[in-house]
Parts: C-alpha cells; structure tokens; sequence
C-alpha cells in the first residue's frame, strides 16, 4: 500500500504597517517564500482579520498612528491572544526592544532590514511553536466560483470536484496564491514547477490551455484564466469586465 503523500503547510501571516508600499513589498516577499499573507493597515483591520480567521504569526509595524504596535501588542495579549508576534520598528532603541518583549511580542527586528532575515526571522518563530501549536490547518481559498484547498491538492467548482494532473493544479496555485496579480511565463515556471525546470514559453502557453479547459473557462475568452498581453496570466473571479 502505497504511503499518503505529505500534507503541504502554509504558514499564515498577517503584515500590520501603515505604509502601503512597505506592505506591499513585504506581502509578495513573503507570498513568493511560501507564505500565506494578508496584508493589514492597522489594528481595527487586524481585529477583523483575527475574528474571520486564526493567523500563525503577525509581522506588526511599532510606528503607527492612533492605536502604534506596542498597544495593539499590549491588547492582544490581555485578551489572551497568543499568536506569536515579530514586531517592526524604525528606532533601533534597546528601549523599544525591550518594551515589545515586555508588552509580549516574540521577535524584534529594527528597520531597515533584509528581507531575507525577516523570513528566516519568521521561521525561527514557527520552530519555536512546538508540537502544541503545529501548523494543521488546510488552506482553502475561494476565486470565484473555485474553492481550491492547497494542502490537499484539490479544487471544486460550485462544490462539484474538478480533475486537475499535478501539473494543472501546481499552475492554478501559483496563479491562486497572487490572484488579481499577472505572472509573466517565467514567474510560472519558477513557481509551479521549479527554476530548474526545462519548460518553454510555449508549453507553458499550452498548459493554461489545458487548465482552463479542466476549469471550464472559455478558451476563446476566458473569464478566470486571462491572458495579459506582453506580460503573462492571471486569475481573477470573473466578474470583473
């Protein structure tokens, strides 16, 4: 009998920064280094993130106007919250560093930074969960009429199960993970298939032809897999003209 292949984890992040051209930044960072990241622009967006869904760790901005970093820490955790938290600021103080330890962040990192250092900053964090607060959870998203479950290599159109190949559905996750966004050929072919990959341009053109006919969508034209000229694919809900 043959082993059941291992469950894919996604660790989900929450960024909490004012500054939207940081965010952004540090959303496609990380989304490309294998997490799943939502992007917040203070406290009253992370309460509502918090309530629709448990995130595994918050990457949170000190300097923020209204309610900063070290309050919303503060709160958090007064609620008994426990999500682990890595706290951003751009004053390098030992005060600062030790007020967000005190307050009971997990992590500090001063600004600037390397991205890289945040991810590995990040990792060190999940090891740290222990057993006890191991990442179990499927990630499920849902575009449009699609509900795609990225641990279990899955996806269902309106419920009803769609047959992908592995190859299918590792082009339609990583069309999925930057929904709304065009990837060009390269940046599929790095993300569903390895840099290492021998894929060409033109087989990458044939394979979303094959997925979106998997999908239902129109070859001719194409409601959630959409050609963006000079650029690449992208998926979207298609309700969008």
């Amino acid at each position: 009998m043959s082993e059941k292949a291992p469950r894919v984890l996604v660790p989900r992040v929450l960024v909490v920064d004012d500054d939207p051209e940081l965010r952004g930044l540090l959303q496609r960072f990380l989304s490309e280094h294998g997490f799943h990241v939502r992007a917040l622009d203070g406290g009253k967006a992370l309460d509502q993130a918090l309530a629709r869904d448990p995130a595994d760790v918050i990457v949170l901005d000190l300097m923020m106007p209204g309610e900063d970093g070290l309050a919303i820490c503060r709160r958090l955790r007064a609620q008994g919250d426990t999500t682990p938290i890595l706290m951003l600021t751009a004053r390098g103080d030992a005060i600062d560093r030790v007020l967000g330890l005190e307050m009971g962040a997990d992590d500090y990192l001063p600004k600037p930074f390397l991205p890289r250092e945040l991810v590995a900053r990040l990792h060190a964090i999940l090891r740290r969960l222990g057993p006890e607060r191991t990442l179990i959870r499927d990630e499920v998203v849902e575009i449009g009429p699609f509900t795609i479950n990225f641990s279990a290599m899955s996806v269902a159109r309106e419920g009803a199960p769609v047959a992908l190949s592995s190859r299918e559905f590792a082009l339609l996750a990583a069309l999925a993970r930057s929904a709304g966004r065009p990837l060009s050929r390269a940046q599929l072919i790095e993300r569903a298939l390895g840099r290492d990959a021998e894929v060409t341009d033109r087989a990458i053109d044939v394979a979303v032809g094959r997925l979106r006919r998997a999908l239902g969508d129109d070859g001719a034209d194409p409601r959630f897999v959409r050609t963006v000229w000079g650029v690449g694919y992208v998926l979207v809900d298609g309700g969008a003209a």
